[in-house]
C-alpha cells in the first residue's frame, strides 16, 4: 500500500479527445468534499451518457492517482476519472486526523460522482483504494454498474497474515532481520530498510526499475507519510493505526454489482486471499496477472488492461 498540486480551480475543458496516459486530462478541477477540496481528472468525455464512468481510487493511504495512470488508456471506450484523496496528491492538505476515516474517504467518492452528475459508475480500487471501493459498493449499491477490486485491502487481519507468510518465505537472513526489527520497533534502521526493500522486490514490484516513471515525472508532491502511519502504521508488516481492525470480508455478500478481483501472481495481496474474497461476492470473477506483484498494472500493463477491458465489455452486453 504506497506513492502526489496542480493548477486550476473549478471545471476546465482541456481537449476534445483522450490523450496518452501521461499527458493532459480532458477535464480537471476540484470538488468540495467533507474536509476540503479534492482534485480529479477525466478522460473519455465523449462516452459520458452512453457508458458508465470508471472512478479509479488510489492506494496508500497517502498515495496518489499517478500509479494508476494507465487506466486512462481505457478512455478510448469508457469515461475514466482519476482523483486524489484529501491530504494526498494534488488535493487540499489540511492534514487533520479527524478527516482520516474510512467513512469520510467513502463520502469523497459519492461527492465526486454527484459533482460530475454520473448516474451509474464503475468503482475501481487498488490496495487501500480497494477497501474504499468495497465499502462504497456495499453502502451505495444503486450508484454502481460494476466493481473492480485490484489487489484489495479487505481485511487487515488477513493482510497481515499474508504478509507474515510471505516474510517467512524469504531467505532466512532477510526474514530474521525483518522479524527482529518489527519486534523491536526499529523501522528506521538501515538494516531493516534493506530487508524491507528485498520484500518489496518480490511482492511489490518485481521489475528494476519499476515501470511508470513517466507518470511521476514533473510531480512535486510526495507520499503523505503522516496519513499512512496514522491509518496503517510504520510498516506493511505491522499495523498500529486506525485500520488495524478494518475488516469488511463478512459484508462482501452484500456487494450486488458484478465484480472483478484482480491481483498479481506474486502480490502481497496473495492470490489465494483474492480468490477467497471473490468467493464471498455473489457475482464475481478472479484474474491473476502472471509474472507480476502488487504493481501488476505497471509491471504487466497490457495483460492487466486486457483483463479489465474483457470484464467491462461483458458488463456492456
Amino acid at each position: 500500500m504506497r506513492g502526489l498540486r496542480s493548477f486550476m480551480l473549478g471545471f476546465v475543458l482541456l481537449a476534445a479527445y483522450p490523450l496518452a496516459a501521461h499527458e493532459d486530462p480532458e477535464i480537471a478541477g476540484y470538488v468540495e468534499v467533507p474536509g476540503g477540496k479534492i482534485w480529479y481528472r477525466l478522460n473519455g468525455l465523449r462516452h459520458l451518457g452512453t457508458r458508465p464512468a470508471l472512478i479509479v481510487i488510489h492506494g496508500g493511504p497517502g498515495g496518489s492517482h499517478r500509479s494508476l495512470m494507465p487506466f486512462v488508456e481505457l478512455a478510448d471506450e469508457w469515461p475514466v476519472v482519476l482523483y486524489d484523496q484529501l491530504d494526498s496528491g494534488n488535493s487540499d492538505r489540511p492534514n487533520r486526523p479527524e478527516n482520516w476515516t474510512v467513512e469520510r474517504f467513502v463520502a469523497e467518492i459519492e461527492a465526486l460522482r454527484r459533482h460530475l452528475k454520473l448516474s451509474k459508475v464503475i468503482v475501481v480500487g487498488h490496495s487501500w483504494g480497494g477497501a474504499l471501493a468495497a465499502q462504497y459498493a456495499i453502502t451505495h449499491p444503486r450508484a454502481l454498474s460494476a466493481v473492480i477490486l485490484s489487489s484489495p485491502l479487505i481485511s487487515t487481519p488477513e493482510w497481515l497474515a499474508d504478509a507474515g507468510q510471505l516474510v517467512d518465505e524469504l531467505d532466512p537472513q532477510t526474514r530474521d532481520t525483518i522479524r527482529r526489527h518489527v519486534a523491536a520497533g526499529t523501522f528506521d534502521s538501515p538494516e531493516y530498510l534493506d530487508a524491507e526493500r528485498a520484500f518489496y522486490a518480490q511482492h511489490m514490484c518485481r521489475m528494476t526499475p519499476c515501470p511508470g516513471r513517466e507518470y511521476r515525472e514533473g510531480s512535486r508532491n510526495e507520499f503523505n507519510v503522516a496519513l499512512y502511519r496514522y491509518m496503517w502504521g510504520p510498516s506493511e508488516f505491522h499495523a498500529t493505526g486506525t485500520l488495524r481492525t478494518f475488516d469488511v470480508s463478512g459484508e462482501l455478500n452484500r456487494l450486488e454489482a458484478p465484480t472483478l478481483v484482480i491481483c498479481g501472481e506474486f502480490d502481497e495481496a496473495r492470490p489465494e486471499t483474492c480468490r477467497r474474497h471473490s468467493a464471498r461476492i455473489p457475482n464475481s470473477k478472479v484474474t491473476i496477472v502472471p509474472n507480476a506483484a502488487h504493481a501488476a498494472l505497471l509491471e504487466q500493463k497490457a495483460t492487466y488492461l486486457a483483463a479489465v477491458r474483457k470484464f467491462l465489455e461483458e458488463q456492456a452486453r
